[in-house]
């Protein structure tokens, strides 16, 4: 098998949520460079067109705006995609909500906002996109749900960042449990758990620490950069990544080497 062959998705097609900036965005400038056609979600509509604008300059692009804490939202995303495509080949579930606050203070919104999205919006836009996934599953090439934790779902990060961590450790959990049930329907599910990339939620760090400063606990001594987390994506949406299931796989530097 040629190695484009090998780690190519052409083709395929990936529905990403949170795809308007950081990590999604990463993410979906890779697919479509990949020659996938790709779907964004993210709530606001104009970030979704400007996204698409700069996307569709390397490939096909096309963003269905959508809140993801809510059903609602995940059943009009699920619907217009299943409206547009019979078949899914990539679902990456990155959507998600942060909230800081210490203990004592911590609001039942934010705790409700950061569940729904990061949880509770994770498995239900897989559950309503389920006939499009085992539509475009084979034995030989399953479909694809990627779902994105992160790497304070594995440790206790520096910062008060506690509900935000449950989240993730519960995305990767029921990544887990996912991976099992659905493996019999020819659909892997992973999850990539990123350290620190530059992204609107993360510029809190750079702004107080600095790049060097918020590099320093990383062992590779930087932050994240586009082909990091793209190319991890893409390995497990290709060929390359079709006998791995209910893995949680870390995109840190090392952060999760040192504890």
């Amino acid at each position: 098998m040629a190695h484009t062959d090998l780690f190519g998705i052409k083709g395929k097609v990936a529905v990403i949520t949170g795809g308007s900036r950081g990590i999604g965005l990463m993410i979906a400038r890779g697919f479509v460079a990949a020659g996938a056609k790709v779907y964004i979600s993210a709530r606001k509509a104009d970030a979704c067109a400007q996204a698409v604008e700069e996307l569709s300059r390397d490939g096909e692009a096309h963003a269905f705006p959508a809140d993801l804490s809510t059903m609602s939202g995940v059943d009009a995303l699920a619907s217009a995609v299943a409206a547009r495509e019979p078949k899914v080949h990539v679902l990456v579930n990155n959507a998600g909500a942060t909230w800081g606050a210490p203990v004592g203070q911590f609001p039942e919104s934010g705790w409700d906002k950061v569940m729904n999205t990061n949880v509770k919006g994770v498995y239900y836009l897989t559950e309503r996109l389920l006939p499009q996934l085992v539509a475009a599953g084979t034995a030989e090439d399953p479909a694809r749900v990627i779902n994105i934790g992160s790497i304070d779902g594995l440790r206790v990060p520096r910062f008060e960042n506690y509900v935000y961590s449950a989240s993730k450790s519960a995305v990767h959990m029921l990544t887990r449990h996912l991976a099992g049930h659905l493996v019999e329907r020819h659909i892997n599910v992973n999850a990539i758990a990123p350290g620190l990339f530059p992204s609107k939620m993360t510029q809190f760090v750079f702004d107080g620490l600095g790049e060097q400063g918020a590099a320093e606990g990383i062992p590779m001594r930087r932050a994240g950069r586009q082909d990091d987390i793209a190319g991890t994506a893409i390995f497990l949406s290709s060929r390359a990544g079709a006998y791995l299931t209910g893995a949680v796989i870390p995109v840190d530097g090392g952060v999760s080497t040192v504890g």
